[in-house]
């Protein structure tokens, strides 16, 4: 195995049990509140939302550190080390996606007292059109969390020498393992401890890093890392620049968070707070990247695994910050970093896993196929779909060669297929099923015959500006097919409408019941009409689009 850093491995440990040790507290915390739950929504919302309790503080860290986990970190310094900066759009991307979920979505979303990202969504188009759109949801949550998990293996590769498949599947371990016995308790809590560890680990790392006898100054190299942006690539640049910013908003993971906040006035601040810190904590991984891409890497050698070139690159990108990590700082410092940023990614992970098995077991599970489940067996099936999601995130964290490649490949189809049925679900009221299908198959198949390198998938529309030395699209042809599924969305949406409304086809056509939905919608948000004689001996309700009652 070759050298092995001790200071690193007893940094790992140390870490993982202080983590450890706060998830068992919250999940302890979890179960006592889960005990005085009345009904089996409570139980379950305790589990997925925490009893909508995440106050003030701990919101700003778990909202945070949402996005601000180890693949982002990771992803960030390895782009800037390849690219150059102004390739690393994840940062300001994301960021940017944050402040406009708080300006746009937050509000609506607590207000309606939804309990998932999928409840508007279902409530709009139906319960099976839920469970296709849980599609795309569950594939981004499971390429994020592979993400994570790559990251902490590349680490773990660093520290122990272990190979980096090898230190991917240990990860999933600790990882599956921690959050089957966790809820959103024991996410937020250990988030807030992972941000603190994280920013503490990088910023130590950072002077260390840049004042290395082998480092350049980065002034001086900053033509080298900083990085340029071709003519000819200017399309695919903004097409990967609106994917994260509108990709980044359709996430369970971000939902849930806004979902648990005690007020919507606080979802919003929480969605504000978070953007500002996702921007900021990227600024050390941007300096760490630069410091690496200035850097001669001869001779440097890894516990014996061949990560440097010949020329004096690192070959295998993935291995950038914890390569940083351990060779341009003291003893000391590897011992905080390597052990921080571990911690942190291992907490970061189950927040998407418990997302996505949050979701099948809410969403589709109970909504349509044991309505009458109690919450003790959604809880199984809640943690029975972790250890599912995790077993498949660590399968594409093992194929996938770049970490900075899996956060845009994990936000595709969440934004061109999620994100028009999410607007179209909160703010537009003629959307129907109809529209929604329309969209959905169509805005796959753009995306897919787009092709995708990174999976070897072949591009069978080959847009203008294809580049077919390196079978590369430069058309910004992902932001196409969502406009173009959005507008289809609208359109096949209203026509539908008008034929049935207008008697152009009759009422036994539609076959997916979406006037009957429409009905019923519009009779819970009119007060009901009753004889003048009662009106002085029944109470009257109505109702608003999350199908609560108020007493009127």
């Amino acid at each position: 195995m070759g050298d092995v850093n001790v200071a690193g491995i007893i940094s790992i440990i140390i870490f993982y049990l202080l983590i450890l040790a706060i998830g068992l507290f919250a999940a302890w915390k979890k179960n006592k509140n889960t005990c005085k739950a009345t009904s089996v929504e409570e139980e379950t919302n305790e589990v997925i939302l925490a009893g909508r309790s995440i106050g003030l503080l701990v919101g700003c860290f778990t909202m945070t550190a949402t996005w601000v986990g180890g693949g982002y970190i990771n992803g960030t310094a390895e782009s800037v080390y390849t690219s150059g900066l102004s390739w690393a759009q994840a940062p300001w991307g994301y960021a940017t996606s944050l402040a406009i979920g708080g300006l746009v979505f937050a509000k609506p979303m607590r207000e309606a007292k939804y309990v998932t990202m999928l409840d508007p969504l279902q409530h709009k188009y139906g319960k099976v059109m839920g469970a296709f759109l849980y599609i795309p949801a569950f594939l981004g949550e499971t390429f994020w969390s592979a993400s994570i998990l790559a990251a902490l293996g590349a680490t773990l590769s660093v520290i122990l020498g272990l190979e980096m498949n090898v230190s991917v599947v240990i990860s999933a371990c600790i990882a599956v393992g921690y959050t089957f016995f966790g809820g959103l308790y024991a996410v937020a809590f250990t988030d807030v401890v992972q941000l603190a560890c994280i920013t503490v680990g990088l910023w130590l790392t950072v002077p260390f890093a840049l004042k290395y006898e082998k480092v350049e100054n980065i002034i001086d190299t900053s033509s080298v890392w900083v990085g340029t942006i071709e003519k000819e690539k200017a399309g695919l640049w903004a097409d990967y620049a609106m994917l994260l910013i509108c990709g980044g908003i359709p996430w369970q993971v971000y939902f849930q968070r806004v979902l648990s906040s005690k007020t919507p006035r606080q979802a919003q601040f929480l969605s504000f707070v978070a953007s500002f810190g996702c921007f900021a904590s990227a600024l050390p991984a941007v300096l760490i990247g630069a410091a690496a891409r200035s850097m001669d890497w001869t001779n440097v050698t890894n516990s014996g695994l061949d990560v440097i070139s010949e020329n004096g690159t690192i070959v295998d990108t993935r291995l950038v910050l914890p390569m940083v990590l351990q060779y341009l700082t003291p003893g000391w410092v590897s011992f905080i970093g390597l052990g921080a940023i571990s911690a942190a990614v291992m907490s970061s992970a189950d927040s998407s896993v418990l997302s996505a098995s949050s979701m099948f077991g809410h969403n589709i599970y109970k909504l349509i196929f044991r309505p009458k489940a109690s919450a003790k067996e959604i809880i199984w099936v809640i943690r029975i779909g972790i250890v599912v999601v995790g077993g498949f995130a660590t399968l594409v964290g093992l194929t996938v060669k770049s970490i900075y490649a899996l956060f845009h490949l994990c936000s595709d189809l969440v934004f061109v297929v999620l994100f028009p049925q999410l607007v179209g679900a909160v703010h537009v009221s003629f959307v129907n099923t109809y529209g929604s299908i329309v969209a959905y198959v169509i805005g796959l198949i753009l995306r897919i015959t787009g092709g995708e390198s990174l999976i070897g998938l072949p591009a069978v529309i080959k847009y203008p500006f294809y580049d077919y030395k390196s079978d590369h699209q430069n058309f910004p042809f992902r932001t196409m097919a969502m406009i173009i599924s959005f507008l289809l969305l609208l359109s096949v949406s209203y026509l539908t409408n008008y034929l049935f409304d207008n008697g152009v086809l009759s009422e036994k056509y539609d076959f997916l019941h979406t006037l009957e939905r429409r009905e019923k919608k519009k009779g819970l948000s009119q007060p009901t009409e009753i004889p003048m004689q009662e009106k002085f001996t029944k109470k009257v309700y109505t109702y608003d689009n999350s199908g609560m009652n108020r007493d009127s």
